[in-house]
């Protein structure tokens, strides 16, 4: 199999067209007392109408802080986007006016947050909470929002909807509080949906509950969605394709199936060899050594490699290029066919 670098803007579709987003080359900074912290370093991912991008890292790898960029989120100060782009049907959001990217926001691009309870607020009732976004933004009567917001509710299979809409949050379990927060992220019928980390400190039942019903209101409404999540568990039956970040760059990317099948990059074959098996009860899991990175101080060259198993001397001076593997995929490794052949 032949490896080169992958030029920049490789993977978009034939004959030129945009995709649906895009968020390319970018870079996020945190200016602290302390220092400046690198958490994003040239991001670069694509999203399609229909499909389902997963965003696969550790804490800290800057899945979370690229999707507040998209959102238009991130408190600038602290935070500076110094380059970069952002694309959503071939504008770039990051200049757009203040106005035009809240129209954006929440009607075209919406965010389930990670954690229901803190996102929620504890003094309203959940239909209230659904029906204000309706009232505000398409000037609904309260009858006409509350009435939508049943429908809401009853769209993400939340049981005896039109009784409960008045119930508030502390009434409500975390995996329905959850299906609160996607009603209300459905609100305007957005054509990308950004789920964060949306599986967070529930139990695994709930978990593929959950997991179940976002790929199916993907296919319903066709949407595109982006997974934010640390566990490749949670994504094999879900996603298309899959991004794994690490120290605020994408290390390796892959369409599902190729992935999990033969990992290129040494971060993913050991995010891979971490998950349980039941072929393997009694076997101690394998674990990644060490710690990520300081943001405030990246290691010179791959940022993965005092981890790293397969690292040389190359690996301490030289950044690794996204090299192109074939059938879409790319790796940012230097032995990145070593890692591939192993499978």
């Amino acid at each position: 199999m032949s490896v080169e670098v992958s030029p920049v803007g490789a993977g978009r579709p034939e004959g030129g067209a945009d995709h649906l987003l895009e968020v390319r080359d970018l870079h996020v900074e945190f200016h602290t007392r302390d220092g400046v912290a690198r958490v994003i370093n040239g991001v670069s991912y694509h999203l399609d109408a229909g499909e389902t991008l997963a965003v696969l890292g550790e804490s800290g790898s800057g899945k979370s802080v690229t999707a507040q960029a998209i959102m238009g989120l991130l408190d600038m100060p602290p935070a500076v986007i110094p380059a970069g782009e952002i694309r959503y049907r071939g504008r770039d959001l990051l200049t757009m006016r203040t106005d035009e990217r809240r129209r954006v926001r929440g009607k075209e691009i919406a965010m389930i947050f990670q954690d229901a309870l803190s996102a929620l607020n504890p003094v309203f009732p959940v239909g209230w909470q659904i029906a204000e976004t309706l009232r505000l933004r398409e000037k609904m009567s309260r009858s006409e929002a509350r009435k939508r917001a049943v429908e809401l509710m009853d769209l993400v299979r939340i049981p005896a909807a039109k009784q409960r809409v008045g119930d508030y949050p502390h009434q409500f379990s975390g995996g329905m509080r959850q299906r609160v927060m996607i009603a209300m992220a459905l609100a305007m019928n957005p054509k990308v949906l950004i789920a964060d980390e949306p599986t967070t400190a529930l139990d695994v039942t709930v978990q593929a509950q959950i997991m179940d019903l976002l790929a199916e209101l993907r296919r319903e409404l066709d949407m595109a969605m982006i997974l934010i999540t640390h566990d490749l568990g949670v994504v094999a039956d879900v996603a298309d394709r899959i991004a794994v970040m690490y120290a605020g760059r994408i290390v390796e990317h892959a369409d599902v199936h190729s992935l999990y099948r033969a990992p290129a990059h040494p971060y993913t074959k050991g995010l891979l060899e971490s998950i349980p098996r039941l072929d393997q009860r009694g076997h101690r899991l394998a674990s990644i050594k060490g710690l990520p990175p300081n943001l405030m101080a990246i290691p010179s060259g791959c940022a993965f490699h005092p981890r790293c198993p397969y690292r040389r001397d190359v690996c301490a001076d030289v950044v690794p290029p996204s090299l192109a593997l074939g059938g879409g995929r790319t790796s940012a490794c230097h032995f990145a066919q070593e890692v591939l052949d192993e499978r």
